[in-house]
């Protein structure tokens, strides 16, 4: 996402089906963006480009539909590269639009005839769906929750009639499953505020405060399943992925800074994720798509106070929502045995109605959302919660993350003074220990010749930043810079960690 130093190019794709506001959306996007000094570029739809120039599928074979599918889709590729290269080259953050992506062109044709087109074209649905996106938003059809305002007027290439709309909106949203940052913005508020949940969506997920300027509540939900799991039949249309997080050396009461690997059938995608803390109480989360060399040369950076976390994650949409759920894998911590997170974004309040909307086909246990207990950076410990340092327990009053302390050996204690958890100063019964340690020492280390220049942006080899790290500002090196990576020397290559 992040190419160069001070500079952000973000790939965003808008789908759905007809009449979701997707094009209304791009306005409103470039406007606010440019309004924040941003470049934006918006990709036209192809489809819209080809089939106004007289292309109609009744007069098409489906030898002659499944070609058109093809070439439309090595056009839409095309078109894409060429604002993909103008986003790379441009010196001002920039948000490049897309009117749908390439994986909208496999919810036209059947599941054997887009396996096919793949392999004759050596594509693959990790690069195209996964590698090539940064975020895709599903602008749900007014045809699905707002029918007295669906329409096909004032628009050249749209016929479809009620059902026919809901059928294709699924089946965009369908096609879009597994992407790690994949957002349904649904009907459930009037369209003025439903273009301001689009706004606050991609500003959050580029890591932009936007203050009150829109009012938006959605936020990240999490809920313990209980297993044993049903048969896959009785999920709705899913994608499978197996994931791997490994947490890098940082100071853990001012940012959480992990990697994660996810993909399919030998097909990766990596993220860097710095999680900051900030003064309002709040974190924020800028993400970073790497490279899969870049990925190899931060691992060294493991924190070896984490054990690496597997999971199996399973995408999928029900009810117009999407769901993450997260299967805990071996090998790990004991206390990861056999658990299962179901994760979404909601704004309902009223817990009874949330636990309501949730999927049928599983048995819920408890909602677990800010609980410390399955936060993952505590999970991944290998020391004994009640004895750790590390146990993160949410962000104290001023920002900075809480951590548990034993005081003269009485019950414990927030290191701000907050509460202790569950009223008895313990955590909710993981207190496994490893072989009796619990202490880990952190030595000096090589890490791959990283380096730290003046403005807090990773150098490799002397050669320039690392496609897609983010740079840091003057204040956020004055905040981190007793506490994470310091090089004595351009020319060193040991690191000292200060723990």
């Amino acid at each position: 996402m992040a190419n160069q130093s001070q500079k952000t190019v973000y790939k965003l794709v808008l789908t759905g089906g007809p009449c979701g506001g997707k094009t209304t959306g791009q306005s409103r996007l470039s406007t606010f963006f440019e309004n924040l000094g941003w470049k934006v570029f918006r990709v036209p739809e192809t489809a819209t480009v080809l089939l106004s120039g007289g292309v109609k599928f009744v007069d098409l074979s489906p030898e002659e539909a499944n070609k058109f599918q093809e070439n439309l889709l090595k056009t839409m590729i095309q078109i894409e590269n060429t604002f993909f290269e103008l986003g790379r080259t441009c010196q001002r953050n920039c948000l490049i639009i897309c009117d749908r992506g390439a994986m909208d062109a496999s919810a036209f044709i059947s599941k054997e005839k887009w396996e096919a087109m793949l392999s004759a074209n050596n594509w693959n649905c990790v690069e195209l769906r996964d590698n090539r996106y940064n975020h895709i938003v599903h602008m749900v059809s007014a045809a699905n929750g707002a029918e007295d305002f669906y329409s096909t007027e004032e628009h050249a290439c749209r016929s479809e009639g009620v059902e026919l709309a809901r059928e294709l909106d699924y089946n965009a949203a369908a096609s879009w499953v597994g992407h790690p940052y994949f957002d349904v913005i649904d009907n459930s508020t009037d369209f003025d505020k439903k273009m301001n949940r689009l706004i606050a969506c991609v500003c959050q997920r580029i890591g932009i405060d936007t203050g009150d300027r829109l009012n938006v509540n959605a936020k990240k939900r999490k809920f313990l399943v209980k297993c044993p799991l049903p048969v896959d039949a009785e999920f709705p249309k899913f994608q499978d992925f197996d994931v791997e997080h490994n947490y890098l050396q940082s100071d853990f009461r001012k940012a959480q800074v992990r990697l994660r690997k996810r993909g399919q059938k030998g097909h990766w995608s990596y993220i860097h994720t710095m999680r900051k803390f900030h003064l309002n109480g709040q974190s924020v989360e800028v993400r970073t798509q790497l490279t899969h060399r870049d990925y190899l040369n931060m691992l060294p950076q493991r924190d070896d106070a984490h054990f690496t976390i597997f999971k199996k994650r399973r995408c999928f949409i029900y009810n117009n929502q999407y769901y993450q759920l997260d299967i805990y894998r071996q090998p790990t911590h004991p206390r990861c045995r056999g658990m299962v997170l179901l994760e979404t974004y909601s704004a309902a309040y009223d817990q009874d109605a949330l636990l309501a909307t949730l999927p049928k086909f599983l048995t819920i246990e408890k909602e677990v959302t800010g609980d410390p207990a399955y936060s993952m950076y505590n999970l991944s410990l290998k020391e004994d919660w009640k004895t750790s340092k590390r146990y993160y327990a949410g962000s104290g009053a001023n920002g900075q993350a809480r951590r548990k302390e034993k005081l003269n050996g009485h019950a414990d204690k927030l290191h701000d003074g907050d509460t202790k958890m569950n009223s008895h100063g313990k955590t909710s019964g993981c207190e496994e220990k490893i072989n009796g340690h619990c202490d880990h020492k952190l030595n000096a280390c090589k890490i791959n010749g990283h380096k730290v220049n003046g403005h807090g942006a990773f150098k490799l080899n002397g050669h320039g930043p690392i496609n897609g790290i983010p740079s840091l500002h003057d204040s956020d090196m004055e905040q981190l810079k007793t506490s994470t990576i310091h090089v004595s020397s351009p020319k060193m290559k040991k690191v000292a960690i200060k723990t």
